[in-house]
């Protein structure tokens, strides 16, 4: 059977605070947008029990009600949302065309808002324990753990950065490296290492995090053979990374060494081919917020909206 071929004037790409920004705009703008919501609908935030610092939500609103809330939004004005996968996409002329498990997308313009994923350690203990002390960003969940020892792991300028703003609100910070020497900045590494509430734990991984319903301790390796020990722990915060989810676009869209795709004019969301434009964590390798996801998806549809009207 022939591919089903559907064609839209804005197309895309998903389903979290950027893209479902992106929707609205659009679809206020009369571009009747199509949004195909990817692998994860929701983005990052599914995965998020409470969010309470995104404007507008006084008393907290848990991840998947906020993107609930974007998606009907976003389809109040006509946008339509398809629970299929990008697999393929060719931006070598316009229509642009992506290929999906349900047939071809074609559009006039396409938006990119793939979004990011966090690096896990992929110990079964770890998943079981998410969202209940396993965490992978400090600065949207830090807040929960006032008063608390915890545990970052990693050794990078993230890994510091988070140590160094969890130490605001823990009583203390137990940072977790496999090696004896951090790959992070001068700068960060003398911080980190002269901050008297955080306590750097060398040559050490995490073997299993410990807990029933919620995380209660670490079982550490000793990574040059030693025997194991276990720490007291009630969060555990992952900065070993993030997967900027941009496989689909190599070698079609610029990106910087990482994967993430880069914007071709500052201040804006163009991206190295015209009518293609970018937003979300696909594109932000330094804040990956919601409320910073959501404004350059609103920036990408005002840009998409004027690039059509100038190119017909």
């Amino acid at each position: 059977m022939a591919d089903v071929i559907r064609h839209s004037k804005v197309l895309i790409l998903g389903a979290g605070p950027a893209g479902y920004t992106a929707a609205l705009y659009a679809a206020r703008a009369d571009l009747a947008p199509v949004v195909i919501a990817g692998p994860e609908p929701g983005g990052q935030l599914t995965t998020t029990t409470e969010v309470e610092n995104f404007p507008g939500y006084p008393n907290g609103v848990t991840g998947p009600e906020m993107m609930d809330q974007l998606r009907a939004q976003a389809e109040r004005f006509g946008t339509q949302v398809l629970y299929d996968l990008a697999n393929a996409v060719d931006l070598s002329q316009r229509p642009f065309r992506v290929h999906g498990d349900d047939g071809v997308y074609t559009a006039d313009a396409l938006i990119v808002a793939t979004g990011a994923s966090a690096k896990y350690l992929g110990l079964p203990s770890e998943q079981r324990l998410r969202n209940k002390g396993v965490t992978a960003c400090a600065t949207c969940d830090g807040a929960f753990f006032r008063g608390q020892d915890v545990a970052v792991i990693g050794g990078g300028d993230t890994a510091m950065e988070e140590a160094q703003y969890l130490t605001r609100m823990c009583a203390s910070v137990h940072l977790i490296h496999r090696r004896d020497s951090f790959r992070a900045s001068k700068v960060m590494q003398k911080r980190v290492i002269e901050n008297p509430k955080i306590h750097v734990h060398w040559n050490r991984s995490v073997k299993e995090v410990l807990g029933g319903d919620s995380v209660s301790g670490l079982m550490l390796a000793d990574t040059t053979g030693g025997p194991d020990e276990q720490l007291t722990v009630t969060g555990m915060f992952l900065a070993i990374g993030h997967d900027p989810n941009s496989k689909p676009f190599v070698g079609q869209l610029e990106m910087d060494e990482q994967g993430y795709i880069k914007v071709a004019k500052p201040g804006s969301t163009y991206t190295s081919v015209p009518g293609v434009f970018v937003c979300g964590d696909v594109a932000d390798r330094v804040y990956r917020q919601a409320v910073t996801a959501a404004g350059t998806g609103c920036m990408a549809a005002i840009d998409a909206e004027r690039w059509l009207a100038e190119h017909g």
